[in-house]
């Protein structure tokens, strides 16, 4: 982790009135959880993660200039402790202190839940910007300060890292932020230290990530963003969503409820939808206003649904807010889909349990009539109970699929092929290629005009890990590359140059 920018200095006795001070009052100005990354006059953090205990490396990082240390326990160093419960909630509120905390100074909107998270807080950034404000945004696509982007390989940055965005959008003019938080983020108190204006909950459905053990563990680590709301702030919660309607029954706070089912304060229907748009009726107290989006299937509208209710609650109105929905034309490995010409339509999708997926299907049923083609894998070493429930989405809502290989990692392809298989009761219409770029291939070659083909797994993600290695690989570069070489040469005829 980086060392916060100097912004403030910080009284830990001030900040933890209740931690024990072993040599008297300890100032803070720079923090660092990693010992070989200190610098001279950090302050080191000791953290009990699940991949160690930083703890043990203090010696060593009072070695390299360590003024300071937070602590769990008292450690074997000369240098003046700060104990107290526990080192990652403290963390978080020394980054933010160290930063100015810019939650102050910001509108800040947290988006939470199992699904949709990356596609709401996207949604919801375009509709403030479409109100004329300057925005900035952390989510699994990448990090903005409004001015600057840029990619990151993680859902929800570490708190050092964290605080430091946040800062720079202070710094750049923004207005509000958006903040996609994981649950595992959450659990991790990597937001601690923040205040939120609002949070959404997208849903709180089965989780794919085994990290927190239950579900119950999950949808706690996820709801615990609403204890970070500041005095006046307010929830959106899902009205179709059975476990968020039961999380609602003991939050006693402001809420906005959306839906398309069951009854909500902000819904929709669909009036029309095809493989390249849809049209939906929004639907507020006694409003409604059409929205026509380039993304499609019911998904699309409830993350729509989501974004809108918390621009109302914000005091924009409808037709801004529309402007903004309208305004997102794509979203990276979100049922993305690629116009090369082709006669049938290709789209990308990050789905990689068996709920998104088949959600993801269901979307291209709806709005198509050929083949579904669906070219699918599964993590090597992770949820291998899912793959032959994968297996079974892929009988029954393809008619043809193929198997491969998505970050095999130490597992052997062609075994994570067989369990998936093990879902099949038609295996007669799935091929399995392990290389993935010759499966997307394979699966274009064999698509129709008017067919449908799904490459889902990665999204975005553009690295494949196999063994210990990381290779690059791009679902959408694969399908483009393939698509355009298919594509048949222009004839342009002699040209008449007329020479004066």
């Amino acid at each position: 982790m980086s060392t916060i920018q100097q912004r403030a200095s910080v009284s830990l006795g001030h900040l933890f009135p209740a931690a024990r001070l072993t040599q008297g009052a300890i100032v803070a100005h720079s923090v660092c959880t990693q010992a070989d990354k200190v610098q001279p006059g950090d302050l080191f953090v000791g953290v009990l993660t699940a991949d160690g205990d930083s703890h043990e490396d203090a010696v060593e990082a009072v070695k390299r200039g360590a003024v300071a240390v937070l602590t769990e326990r008292l450690l074997p160093v000369k240098v003046p402790q700060c104990i107290v419960p526990d080192t990652r909630e403290a963390l978080g509120r020394v980054c933010q202190a160290l930063a100015g905390n810019p939650c102050d100074q910001l509108r800040t909107i947290a988006v939470v839940g199992t699904r949709g998270k990356t596609v709401v807080s996207l949604l919801v950034a375009a509709m403030l910007e479409a109100a004329g404000e300057a925005v900035g945004v952390i989510s699994s696509i990448g990090l903005s300060d409004s001015r600057e982007q840029v990619v990151t390989p993680c859902s929800t940055p570490r708190a050092p890292k964290m605080a430091n965005w946040l800062q720079r959008m202070t710094t750049a003019g923004c207005e509000s932020a958006v903040v996609e938080l994981s649950s595992r983020a959450l659990a991790e108190r990597r937001a601690a230290g923040m205040e939120f204006d609002a949070v959404i909950v997208t849903n709180l459905k089965r989780s794919e990530d085994q990290w927190h053990g239950t579900e119950e563990n999950v949808r706690r680590a996820n709801l615990r963003a609403l204890e970070m709301l500041k005095p006046g702030g307010f929830a959106v919660f899902n009205a179709d969503d059975v476990d968020s309607e039961e999380a609602l029954q003991n939050v006693d706070l402001p809420v906005l409820t959306f839906g398309m089912i069951g009854e909500a304060q902000v819904t929709a229907s669909v009036i029309e939808r095809c493989s390249s748009e849809q049209t939906f009726l929004l639907q507020a107290g006694n409003e409604s206003i059409p929205v026509r989006t380039a993304i499609i299937g019911d998904q699309h509208v409830m993350n729509c649904l989501a974004a809108t209710a918390a621009g109302l609650a914000m005091g924009m109105d409808l037709s801004t807010i529309v402007r903004g929905l309208e305004a997102v034309k794509f979203i990276p490995g979100r049922l993305q889909r690629l116009e090369c010409g082709q006669q049938f339509n290709v789209f990308v999708d990050n789905a990689r349990s068996p709920e998104a997926l088949a959600a993801s299907l269901r979307s291209l049923r709806q709005a198509g009539t050929g083949r579904i083609i669906c070219v699918m894998g599964c993590q090597g070493g992770k949820n291998k109970e899912q793959r032959p429930r994968i297996g079974h989405v892929l009988d029954r809502m393809t008619q043809l699929s193929i198997i491969t290989s998505d970050d095999p990692r130490h597992e052997q392809p062609l075994q994570i092929a067989h369990d998936i298989l093990d879902g099949h009761e038609r295996p007669h219409l799935t091929h399995t290629l392990p290389n993935r770029t010759r499966a997307i291939e394979y699966a274009l070659s064999q698509a129709r005009p008017g067919d449908t083909v799904l490459i889902a797994g990665k999204g975005d993600r553009r690295t494949q890990r196999v063994g210990s290695g990381v290779q690059k690989h791009d679902d959408c570069e694969v399908a483009r590359n393939w698509l355009y070489s298919q594509a048949e040469p222009v004839q342009t005829g002699p040209q008449l140059r007329i020479f004066r």
